[in-house]
Protein backbone atom coordinates (compact mmCIF):
# COMPACT_ATOMS: atom_id res chain seq x y z
CA UNK A 1 0.00 0.00 0.00
CA UNK A 2 1.06 3.27 -0.63
CA UNK A 3 -0.09 5.45 2.02
CA UNK A 4 1.49 9.01 3.34
CA UNK A 5 0.80 11.50 7.06
CA UNK A 6 -0.94 13.83 6.10
CA UNK A 7 -2.85 17.32 7.33
CA UNK A 8 -2.42 18.44 11.01
CA UNK A 9 -0.01 15.68 11.81
CA UNK A 10 2.39 16.51 9.32
CA UNK A 11 2.14 20.40 10.32
CA UNK A 12 2.78 19.65 13.88
CA UNK A 13 5.50 17.84 13.76
CA UNK A 14 7.37 20.36 11.55
CA UNK A 15 6.34 23.16 13.81
CA UNK A 16 7.25 20.70 17.09
CA UNK A 17 3.85 21.56 18.08
CA UNK A 18 1.90 18.48 20.45
CA UNK A 19 0.19 16.05 17.71
CA UNK A 20 -3.15 14.94 18.67
CA UNK A 21 -4.47 12.69 16.07
CA UNK A 22 -2.67 11.46 12.71
CA UNK A 23 -4.64 11.28 9.49
CA UNK A 24 -3.25 9.06 6.64
CA UNK A 25 -3.86 9.38 2.65
CA UNK A 26 -3.92 5.56 0.88
CA UNK A 27 -2.73 5.84 -3.21
CA UNK A 28 -3.69 3.41 -5.36
CA UNK A 29 -6.51 1.02 -3.37
CA UNK A 30 -9.91 0.62 -3.73
CA UNK A 31 -12.92 -0.19 -0.86
CA UNK A 32 -12.21 -3.69 -1.52
CA UNK A 33 -8.93 -3.87 -1.24
CA UNK A 34 -8.87 -1.70 2.31
CA UNK A 35 -11.59 -4.35 3.83
CA UNK A 36 -9.89 -7.38 2.50
CA UNK A 37 -6.71 -6.23 4.16
CA UNK A 38 -8.53 -5.74 7.68
CA UNK A 39 -9.36 -2.04 7.86
CA UNK A 40 -12.62 -0.87 8.81
CA UNK A 41 -14.82 1.33 6.74
CA UNK A 42 -16.42 4.35 8.73
CA UNK A 43 -16.89 6.73 6.02
CA UNK A 44 -20.33 7.89 4.68
CA UNK A 45 -19.72 10.61 2.81
CA UNK A 46 -16.25 9.37 1.79
CA UNK A 47 -14.46 6.35 2.04
CA UNK A 48 -12.24 6.59 5.31
CA UNK A 49 -11.60 3.18 7.07
CA UNK A 50 -10.27 2.77 10.32
CA UNK A 51 -6.60 0.65 10.86
CA UNK A 52 -6.86 -2.51 12.08
CA UNK A 53 -4.60 -2.51 15.19
CA UNK A 54 -3.57 1.07 15.92
CA UNK A 55 -7.82 2.56 14.73
CA UNK A 56 -5.79 6.03 13.09
CA UNK A 57 -7.74 7.17 10.05
CA UNK A 58 -6.90 5.79 6.44
CA UNK A 59 -8.80 7.42 3.84
CA UNK A 60 -8.63 6.77 -0.44
CA UNK A 61 -7.31 9.36 -2.06
CA UNK A 62 -10.25 11.49 -3.71
CA UNK A 63 -11.02 14.77 -5.81
CA UNK A 64 -14.42 17.12 -4.88
CA UNK A 65 -16.37 18.83 -6.99
CA UNK A 66 -19.02 21.65 -5.54
CA UNK A 67 -22.26 21.34 -6.74
CA UNK A 68 -24.60 23.30 -3.93
CA UNK A 69 -23.95 25.39 -1.79
CA UNK A 70 -22.56 25.26 1.72
CA UNK A 71 -19.80 22.48 3.19
CA UNK A 72 -22.05 19.77 2.03
CA UNK A 73 -22.65 20.30 -1.79
CA UNK A 74 -19.33 18.44 -2.92
CA UNK A 75 -19.34 15.18 -5.48
CA UNK A 76 -16.41 13.25 -4.44
CA UNK A 77 -14.53 11.15 -6.59
CA UNK A 78 -12.39 8.56 -5.18
CA UNK A 79 -10.56 5.46 -7.23
CA UNK A 80 -7.27 4.00 -7.64
CA UNK A 81 -6.61 6.67 -10.37
CA UNK A 82 -6.07 9.61 -8.47
CA UNK A 83 -3.08 10.80 -7.38
CA UNK A 84 -1.33 12.30 -4.02
CA UNK A 85 -1.48 16.34 -5.57
CA UNK A 86 -5.21 15.95 -6.51
CA UNK A 87 -5.33 14.98 -2.96
CA UNK A 88 -3.73 17.47 -1.64
CA UNK A 89 -4.84 20.43 -4.12
CA UNK A 90 -8.38 19.90 -2.79
CA UNK A 91 -6.89 20.79 1.30
CA UNK A 92 -7.92 24.43 2.43
CA UNK A 93 -4.60 25.84 3.32
CA UNK A 94 -0.93 25.44 2.17
CA UNK A 95 0.56 24.49 5.49
CA UNK A 96 -2.23 21.33 5.54
CA UNK A 97 -1.41 20.17 2.27
CA UNK A 98 2.29 18.65 2.90
CA UNK A 99 2.63 15.09 3.12
CA UNK A 100 5.30 12.55 4.43
CA UNK A 101 6.36 9.33 3.61
CA UNK A 102 7.00 6.17 5.65
CA UNK A 103 10.51 7.17 4.79
CA UNK A 104 10.67 10.51 6.14
CA UNK A 105 10.41 12.09 2.77
CA UNK A 106 8.47 15.43 2.61
CA UNK A 107 5.93 15.74 -0.68
CA UNK A 108 5.07 20.00 -0.40
CA UNK A 109 3.58 20.53 -4.20
CA UNK A 110 2.25 23.87 -3.22
CA UNK A 111 4.91 25.57 -0.48
CA UNK A 112 3.42 24.50 2.64
CA UNK A 113 7.03 24.00 4.44
CA UNK A 114 7.82 28.01 3.11
CA UNK A 115 4.75 29.24 4.39
CA UNK A 116 5.54 27.33 8.03
CA UNK A 117 8.65 29.30 8.09
CA UNK A 118 7.30 32.48 7.47
CA UNK A 119 4.10 31.89 9.57
CA UNK A 120 1.47 32.42 6.55
CA UNK A 121 -2.25 31.12 6.55
CA UNK A 122 -2.80 31.37 2.67
CA UNK A 123 -5.27 29.04 0.36
CA UNK A 124 -3.99 26.79 -2.21
CA UNK A 125 -6.52 27.00 -5.10
CA UNK A 126 -9.48 29.03 -5.91
CA UNK A 127 -11.78 26.20 -4.60
CA UNK A 128 -11.03 27.06 -0.97
CA UNK A 129 -13.81 29.58 -1.48
CA UNK A 130 -16.34 26.80 -2.23
CA UNK A 131 -16.30 25.30 1.55
CA UNK A 132 -17.52 28.09 4.27
CA UNK A 133 -16.50 26.09 7.07
CA UNK A 134 -12.78 26.90 5.98
CA UNK A 135 -13.27 30.37 7.33
CA UNK A 136 -14.11 28.89 10.67
CA UNK A 137 -11.27 26.75 10.37
CA UNK A 138 -8.61 29.48 9.01
CA UNK A 139 -9.95 31.28 12.48
CA UNK A 140 -9.94 28.37 14.35
CA UNK A 141 -6.06 27.67 13.41
CA UNK A 142 -5.51 31.58 14.13
CA UNK A 143 -6.88 31.09 17.28
CA UNK A 144 -3.76 28.27 18.30
CA UNK A 145 -1.25 29.52 16.23
CA UNK A 146 -0.53 32.93 16.80
CA UNK A 147 1.01 32.99 19.56
CA UNK A 148 4.07 31.77 17.29
CA UNK A 149 3.38 34.94 14.74
CA UNK A 150 1.03 33.43 12.05
CA UNK A 151 -0.54 35.87 9.68
CA UNK A 152 -3.28 35.47 7.00
CA UNK A 153 -1.88 36.00 4.00
CA UNK A 154 -3.67 39.30 2.22
CA UNK A 155 -4.84 37.40 -1.18
CA UNK A 156 -6.78 35.08 1.60
CA UNK A 157 -8.35 37.68 3.42
CA UNK A 158 -9.63 39.16 0.14
CA UNK A 159 -10.69 35.72 -0.95
CA UNK A 160 -13.09 35.30 2.42
CA UNK A 161 -14.68 38.64 2.11
CA UNK A 162 -15.73 37.94 -1.01
CA UNK A 163 -16.59 34.68 0.57
CA UNK A 164 -18.80 36.48 3.23
CA UNK A 165 -19.82 39.06 0.46
CA UNK A 166 -21.64 36.36 -2.03
CA UNK A 167 -23.67 34.61 0.86
CA UNK A 168 -21.44 31.50 1.41
CA UNK A 169 -21.33 31.71 5.12
CA UNK A 170 -24.78 31.71 5.21
CA UNK A 171 -25.18 28.29 4.79
CA UNK A 172 -23.03 27.21 7.94
CA UNK A 173 -24.89 24.76 9.97
CA UNK A 174 -24.92 26.02 13.62
CA UNK A 175 -23.34 22.14 14.72
CA UNK A 176 -19.95 23.13 12.66
CA UNK A 177 -20.07 27.11 14.26
CA UNK A 178 -20.26 25.88 17.64
CA UNK A 179 -17.66 22.75 16.84
CA UNK A 180 -14.99 25.39 15.47
CA UNK A 181 -15.68 27.66 18.44
CA UNK A 182 -15.33 25.41 20.75
CA UNK A 183 -11.57 24.09 19.45
CA UNK A 184 -11.19 27.82 19.62
CA UNK A 185 -11.94 28.34 22.88
CA UNK A 186 -9.65 25.78 24.47
CA UNK A 187 -6.56 27.28 22.10
CA UNK A 188 -3.63 29.60 23.50
CA UNK A 189 -5.26 32.96 21.94
CA UNK A 190 -9.14 32.50 21.26
CA UNK A 191 -9.75 36.06 21.14
CA UNK A 192 -7.88 35.24 17.31
CA UNK A 193 -10.49 33.98 16.41
CA UNK A 194 -13.02 36.72 16.76
CA UNK A 195 -10.21 38.96 15.47
CA UNK A 196 -9.60 37.12 12.14
CA UNK A 197 -13.63 36.52 11.40
CA UNK A 198 -14.18 40.34 12.02
CA UNK A 199 -11.44 41.36 9.68
CA UNK A 200 -13.21 39.43 6.80
CA UNK A 201 -16.08 40.43 7.80
CA UNK A 202 -17.45 36.87 8.69
CA UNK A 203 -18.54 38.51 12.42
CA UNK A 204 -21.42 39.94 12.08
CA UNK A 205 -22.80 37.47 10.09
CA UNK A 206 -21.75 34.38 12.30
CA UNK A 207 -22.14 35.85 15.73
CA UNK A 208 -23.40 39.02 15.44
CA UNK A 209 -24.66 39.22 18.68
CA UNK A 210 -20.77 39.71 19.73
CA UNK A 211 -20.06 41.80 16.41
CA UNK A 212 -22.52 44.37 18.00
CA UNK A 213 -20.30 45.53 20.82
CA UNK A 214 -17.67 46.96 19.12
CA UNK A 215 -18.64 50.27 18.59
CA UNK A 216 -20.53 50.56 21.81
CA UNK A 217 -18.94 53.15 24.21
CA UNK A 218 -18.56 52.51 27.98
CA UNK A 219 -17.85 55.33 30.69
CA UNK A 220 -14.14 55.52 30.57
CA UNK A 221 -13.90 55.90 34.36
CA UNK A 222 -14.46 51.91 34.59
CA UNK A 223 -13.07 50.90 30.97
CA UNK A 224 -10.02 52.40 30.21
CA UNK A 225 -10.58 50.83 27.06
CA UNK A 226 -13.98 52.50 26.35
CA UNK A 227 -15.06 50.28 23.42
CA UNK A 228 -17.29 47.27 24.67
CA UNK A 229 -15.98 44.75 21.69
CA UNK A 230 -12.76 45.52 22.97
CA UNK A 231 -13.23 44.84 26.44
CA UNK A 232 -15.18 41.21 25.77
CA UNK A 233 -11.53 40.14 23.85
CA UNK A 234 -9.48 41.75 26.87
CA UNK A 235 -12.16 39.69 29.32
CA UNK A 236 -11.64 36.55 27.15
CA UNK A 237 -7.94 36.79 26.95
CA UNK A 238 -7.91 37.52 30.90
CA UNK A 239 -10.37 34.20 31.10
CA UNK A 240 -7.74 32.07 28.93
CA UNK A 241 -5.43 33.10 31.49
CA UNK A 242 -7.32 32.46 34.54
CA UNK A 243 -9.12 28.89 33.63
CA UNK A 244 -8.32 26.10 30.75
CA UNK A 245 -12.14 25.57 31.06
CA UNK A 246 -14.56 26.42 27.56
CA UNK A 247 -16.95 27.45 29.98
CA UNK A 248 -15.30 29.94 31.98
CA UNK A 249 -13.82 31.35 28.41
CA UNK A 250 -17.46 31.67 27.03
CA UNK A 251 -18.85 32.92 29.91
CA UNK A 252 -16.74 36.18 30.05
CA UNK A 253 -16.77 36.12 26.66
CA UNK A 254 -20.47 36.79 26.50
CA UNK A 255 -21.52 38.39 30.16
CA UNK A 256 -21.91 41.76 28.07
CA UNK A 257 -23.90 40.95 25.60
CA UNK A 258 -26.50 43.71 26.64
CA UNK A 259 -25.13 46.56 26.37
CA UNK A 260 -25.16 46.13 22.58
CA UNK A 261 -28.74 46.96 23.12
CA UNK A 262 -28.97 49.98 25.28
CA UNK A 263 -30.26 52.93 23.59
CA UNK A 264 -27.68 55.61 22.23
CA UNK A 265 -28.97 58.25 23.67
CA UNK A 266 -27.89 56.57 27.35
CA UNK A 267 -24.19 55.80 25.82
CA UNK A 268 -22.13 55.68 28.05
CA UNK A 269 -23.80 54.22 30.26
CA UNK A 270 -25.56 50.74 30.69
CA UNK A 271 -28.10 50.18 33.45
CA UNK A 272 -29.49 46.99 33.58
CA UNK A 273 -27.23 45.04 30.98
CA UNK A 274 -27.42 42.54 33.38
CA UNK A 275 -30.94 41.83 32.24
CA UNK A 276 -31.47 43.28 29.15
CA UNK A 277 -28.47 40.41 27.54
CA UNK A 278 -30.64 37.52 29.00
CA UNK A 279 -32.61 37.11 26.13
CA UNK A 280 -30.09 37.98 23.70
CA UNK A 281 -27.77 35.08 25.46
CA UNK A 282 -30.71 32.91 24.98
CA UNK A 283 -30.83 33.47 20.92
CA UNK A 284 -27.06 32.76 20.89
CA UNK A 285 -27.25 29.32 22.72
CA UNK A 286 -30.55 28.28 20.95
CA UNK A 287 -29.32 29.16 17.52
CA UNK A 288 -25.85 28.04 17.91
CA UNK A 289 -27.35 24.57 19.66
CA UNK A 290 -24.64 25.08 22.79
CA UNK A 291 -25.07 23.07 25.59
CA UNK A 292 -27.04 23.63 28.29
CA UNK A 293 -23.68 23.94 30.76
CA UNK A 294 -22.50 26.38 29.04
CA UNK A 295 -25.53 28.24 28.55
CA UNK A 296 -26.15 28.17 32.29
CA UNK A 297 -22.95 29.32 33.52
CA UNK A 298 -22.48 32.27 31.26
CA UNK A 299 -26.07 33.29 32.09
CA UNK A 300 -25.17 33.48 35.67
CA UNK A 301 -22.24 35.19 34.88
CA UNK A 302 -24.33 37.99 33.27
CA UNK A 303 -26.89 38.44 35.40
CA UNK A 304 -24.92 38.37 38.81
CA UNK A 305 -21.29 39.47 37.51
CA UNK A 306 -22.11 43.06 38.91
CA UNK A 307 -23.42 41.39 42.28
CA UNK A 308 -19.73 39.70 42.70
CA UNK A 309 -17.71 43.10 42.19
CA UNK A 310 -19.98 44.80 44.76
CA UNK A 311 -19.66 41.81 46.84
CA UNK A 312 -18.32 44.19 49.78
CA UNK A 313 -21.10 46.48 49.57
CA UNK A 314 -23.76 44.06 49.98
CA UNK A 315 -25.42 42.51 52.45
CA UNK A 316 -24.46 39.70 54.13
CA UNK A 317 -28.73 38.41 53.57
CA UNK A 318 -27.65 39.51 49.61
CA UNK A 319 -24.38 37.34 49.40
CA UNK A 320 -26.35 34.44 50.98
CA UNK A 321 -29.09 34.29 48.58
CA UNK A 322 -26.51 35.15 45.93
CA UNK A 323 -24.49 31.59 46.59
CA UNK A 324 -27.93 29.68 46.96
CA UNK A 325 -28.69 31.10 43.38
CA UNK A 326 -25.33 29.83 41.96
CA UNK A 327 -25.79 26.52 43.61
CA UNK A 328 -22.95 26.86 45.72
CA UNK A 329 -24.14 24.37 48.23
CA UNK A 330 -24.60 21.69 45.81
CA UNK A 331 -22.11 19.25 45.25
CA UNK A 332 -22.10 19.97 41.75
CA UNK A 333 -21.51 23.64 42.61
CA UNK A 334 -20.36 26.21 39.65
CA UNK A 335 -19.71 28.98 41.92
CA UNK A 336 -15.30 28.81 41.40
CA UNK A 337 -16.36 28.92 37.75
CA UNK A 338 -18.49 32.00 38.39
CA UNK A 339 -16.04 33.86 40.22
CA UNK A 340 -13.01 33.19 37.41
CA UNK A 341 -15.29 34.41 34.83
CA UNK A 342 -15.90 37.64 36.94
CA UNK A 343 -12.51 38.31 37.90
CA UNK A 344 -11.58 37.92 33.71
CA UNK A 345 -14.25 40.84 33.81
CA UNK A 346 -12.81 42.70 36.42
CA UNK A 347 -9.14 42.40 34.74
CA UNK A 348 -10.55 42.85 31.12
CA UNK A 349 -9.75 46.39 31.15
CA UNK A 350 -7.22 48.23 29.59
CA UNK A 351 -4.07 48.83 32.47
CA UNK A 352 -6.19 46.75 35.29
CA UNK A 353 -4.98 43.37 34.18
CA UNK A 354 -2.97 42.88 37.24
CA UNK A 355 -5.53 44.88 39.71
CA UNK A 356 -6.16 42.12 42.49
CA UNK A 357 -9.88 40.97 42.65
CA UNK A 358 -10.45 40.09 46.52
CA UNK A 359 -14.20 40.28 45.68
CA UNK A 360 -13.53 36.72 44.74
CA UNK A 361 -12.33 36.15 48.59
CA UNK A 362 -15.39 37.18 49.98
CA UNK A 363 -17.59 35.34 48.42
CA UNK A 364 -15.45 32.30 49.29
CA UNK A 365 -15.18 32.85 52.84
CA UNK A 366 -19.02 33.81 52.65
CA UNK A 367 -19.36 29.72 51.08
CA UNK A 368 -17.09 28.38 52.65
CA UNK A 369 -18.82 29.12 56.42
CA UNK A 370 -21.93 29.05 54.90
CA UNK A 371 -21.36 25.27 53.86
CA UNK A 372 -20.09 24.41 56.93
CA UNK A 373 -22.76 24.72 59.35
CA UNK A 374 -24.05 22.63 61.72
CA UNK A 375 -27.85 22.01 61.23
CA UNK A 376 -28.29 19.72 63.68
CA UNK A 377 -30.28 21.40 66.22
CA UNK A 378 -32.52 22.44 63.39
CA UNK A 379 -33.20 19.33 62.23
CA UNK A 380 -34.57 17.96 65.42
CA UNK A 381 -36.20 21.18 66.47
CA UNK A 382 -39.56 19.85 65.31
CA UNK A 383 -39.55 22.18 62.49
CA UNK A 384 -41.73 21.40 59.28
CA UNK A 385 -41.71 22.17 55.62
CA UNK A 386 -40.66 25.06 54.15
CA UNK A 387 -39.61 26.54 57.87
CA UNK A 388 -36.56 24.25 58.43
CA UNK A 389 -35.41 25.80 54.87
CA UNK A 390 -35.65 29.49 56.56
CA UNK A 391 -34.21 28.05 59.56
CA UNK A 392 -30.91 26.79 57.58
CA UNK A 393 -30.95 30.15 55.59
CA UNK A 394 -30.95 32.54 58.70
CA UNK A 395 -28.26 30.42 60.39
CA UNK A 396 -26.29 30.73 56.85
CA UNK A 397 -26.88 34.59 57.07
CA UNK A 398 -25.53 34.47 60.71
CA UNK A 399 -22.26 32.94 60.10
CA UNK A 400 -21.79 34.77 56.78
CA UNK A 401 -22.23 38.00 58.39
CA UNK A 402 -19.63 37.08 61.35
CA UNK A 403 -17.28 36.14 58.97
CA UNK A 404 -17.37 39.08 56.78
CA UNK A 405 -17.07 41.29 59.83
CA UNK A 406 -14.52 39.37 61.09
CA UNK A 407 -12.29 39.92 57.31
CA UNK A 408 -13.11 43.42 57.36
CA UNK A 409 -11.25 43.82 61.10
CA UNK A 410 -8.17 41.71 59.51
Amino acid sequence: MEIYLVGGAVRDTLLNYPISEKDWVVIGETPESMIKQGFRRVGKDFPVFLHPKSHEEYALARTERKTAPGYKGFMVHASPEVTLEQDLIRRDLTINAIAMSAEGQLIDPFGGQYDLKNKIFRHISPAFAEDPVRILRVARFAARYAHLGFKLAEETKELMILMVASGEVDHLVPERVWAELLKALKEKTPTAFFYTLKDCDALAKIFPEINALFGVPQPEKHHPEIDTGLHSMLCLEQATCLSSKPEVRFSALVHDLGKAATPKSNWPHHHGHETIGLPILNKLCDRLRIPNTYKALATHVMQYHTHCHKAFELKASTITDLLNILGAFKDNTRLFDFLLACEADAKGRTGLEQKPYPQADILKLANQVASSIKTDSILNSGLQGDKIGKAIHNLRIKSVTEAINNYKQL
